[in-house]
């Protein structure tokens, strides 16, 4: 029997873990909820609480709980939690821990893999983030999907026909929209757009605000006047009235003693209307329709060509969601799964199709943003050193790989610096830098020596780039998510520790889970550049004659045993034997 893998939906305001077995698909519960709050908190013994029981103490004690770390991953924010802070990946990591105990008390066996879901609007540094997150809680992500993509994996399983759909992703914090081309069992994302800071969350907070100003216009209660306690509980009940505003058309919002004037209480009783609470939101969901066109013009499209339109997330329970998107496309969404529970229930189905179960969709991603480096020459007709190169582009199917060639700038040059970009500025300096690497040593000769780079974008959407001297071969790489990886030698162990320790685990259990795992950042970077290496040799094999492609399939091996027992030696030996083939056949 194959390992489990596990799918995880590692949410803003909720997370759910799924497993998919033997054609059924199972929402793992804990005291009959499919929901985990994504709260963190320590209570007054330093008890660790996750969950639910966070979230119940958020009301009483903020200070010692941490919500909402979705919107803080790939920062380099320290939390506070109790005497000591948390990197936003460590908290993600207990969120992680506490799914795959639910994970492992529901199947009898430990579960040491999962497929978790990110927003497709993640850059690369927030997926690399995510991964970390994994790492620490002791799992192996084995591939990280896009939201979208897993929930119109739920929708679409096992139809066998041809449609265009738009995924309309609006969760607690933040928002993604995919067009997808479904073609009999081939679920093709075509195009996307988003915005990683736009969810459920803001509309908290708008009716938070309004409660702060009625308490004002009423009480003369300044927001600089309510402790952390009253205003934890004026963020939970307007996060209440937005609920019930989903099936209502009025809600009442009522709290007692929030502060003291003179020394009589001041209580909070208001009545908002959906109407209020709509006009409210309304620039939010204006953006996320600009979103919608900026996708469908990505994918060449109007929205009458789209014939299908999915709802994902929790906050597409707002009856304007549906109402303005009706308007725009001239039909009602879909709405008949549960849109909290869609994405886990795609990324169980991803992770049952990893581990060998048979299930009746292949998925085909895309690239959120455009990924190049830069080259001396003219912008606005002058020259300029910083001109922006894409190499992929925005809406690649992924995995994908593209190069082009650049010259030395003058004779005898020793040495490149390659700068890695993500954005869609021509100017290269107002994208985003993702990661740096030099080439030196390379041949002296005129000006113009051919170097070609690289960009691979693998399956997780993680990139790697590559350069190499064209009549030498030297070359260099660089995996960005080592480039940006917020942990470093020991640090990963040392966040092992600490978050074990949080779950009353001894260092013996750590160092149990992570026997094959790399300890370093440079045995981490040989592992992450050797996977690379072997999914672009398994790229090739429908090219190569037989005799090489056993030899690749030998050395693929080697490599994997050598990862598997940490041994970099072996490693850097059968990746070395691999590469040289690669480029003979690239010759």
């Amino acid at each position: 029997m194959s390992e489990v893998i596990v799918g995880i939906d590692l949410g803003t305001t909720n997370s759910e873990v799924a497993v998919w077995q033997n054609g059924k698909l199972t929402i793992i519960s804990e005291n009959d909820s499919k929901l985990i709050p994504s709260f963190v908190g320590l209570d007054n013994n330093n008890a660790l609480l996750v969950g639910e029981p966070a979230k119940n103490q958020y009301m009483v004690y903020p200070e010692r709980t941490i919500k909402s770390v979705k919107r803080k991953m790939g920062e380099d924010d320290k939390l506070s939690l109790g005497e000591n802070s948390y990197s936003p990946q460590e908290i993600s990591a207990i969120i992680l821990k506490k799914l795959k105990k639910m994970a492992e008390n529901h199947l009898n066996c430990e579960v040491h893999k999962a497929v978790i879901t990110v927003p497709a609007y993640f850059s690369d540094i927030q997926r690399q983030a995510t991964r970390e997150a994994g790492d620490i809680a002791g799992l192996e992500v084995v591939k990280m999907i896009n939201e979208p993509t897993a929930a119109a994996l739920t929708y679409e399983s096992g139809h066998q026909d041809s449609r265009r759909i738009l995924v309309y992703d609006l969760g607690g914090g933040t928002f993604d929209v995919s067009v997808v081309q479904v073609e009999d069992d081939i679920i093709e994302v075509v195009a996307g757009h988003g915005n990683n800071h736009l969810g459920g969350d803001d509309f908290d907070h708008k009716i938070t605000q309004h409660i702060i100003t009625h308490l004002h216009e009423e009480h003369g209660i300044s927001e600089a006047e309510l402790s952390p306690g009253a205003l934890a509980r004026i963020e939970r009940a307007a996060e209440a009235a937005k609920q019930t505003l989903s099936d209502n058309p009025f809600a009442e919002i009522s709290e007692e003693y929030l502060a003291e004037r003179d020394g009589v209480p001041i209580n909070l009783s208001l009545e908002l209307s959906r109407m209020e609470y709509e006009e409210m939101i309304t620039p939010f969901i204006d953006e996320t329709l600009e979103a919608v066109h900026i996708a469908l013009k990505g994918a060449k499209l109007t929205a009458s060509d789209i014939e299908e339109i999915v709802l994902v997330g929790g906050s597409t329970r707002t009856p304007l969601v549906k109402n303005r998107l009706t308007e725009e496309f001239g039909f009602h969404p879909r709405g008949e799964i549960n849109p909290d529970l869609c994405v886990a229930s795609g990324a169980a189905m991803q992770a049952a199709m990893i581990g060998g179960e048979k299930v009746s969709a292949v998925l085909v991603d895309i690239t959120p943003y455009t990924f190049g480096t830069s080259a001396f020459s003219e912008l606005d007709g002058m020259p300029y050193p910083h001109v922006f190169v894409p190499l992929i582009e925005k809406n690649t199917p992924i995995p994908v790989a593209k190069s082009e060639v650049f010259g030395t700038m003058y004779d005898d040059q020793e040495a490149v610096e390659v700068t890695v970009y993500q954005g869609e500025n021509i100017d290269a300096l107002q994208n985003i830098s993702i990661g740096k690497f030099r080439v030196e040593g390379l041949s002296k000769g005129p000006a113009n020596n051919k170097i070609i780079i690289t960009c691979e974008l693998d399956k997780d959407g993680i990139l790697h780039v590559t350069a190499k001297e064209k009549n030498s071969g030297l070359q260099r790489n660089i995996s960005i998510n080592n480039a940006i990886s917020r942990f470093e030698e020991n640090e990963l162990d040392h966040a092992k520790n600490k978050i074990a320790s949080l779950f009353n685990e001894g260092r013996e259990d750590i160092e149990e889970e992570n026997t094959a795992t790399p300890k370093s950042s440079t045995e981490r970077k040989m592992h992450v550049q050797a996977k690379a290496l072997v999914e672009k040799a398994e790229r090739l094999f429908d090219d190569v004659d037989p005799d090489d492609r056993e030899e690749m399939v030998n050395l693929i091996e080697e490599i994997n045993d050598a990862m598997a027992a940490n041994n970099s030696d072996a490693m850097a030996e059968a990746v070395e034997g691999l590469s040289e083939i690669i480029y003979y056949l690239e010759s």
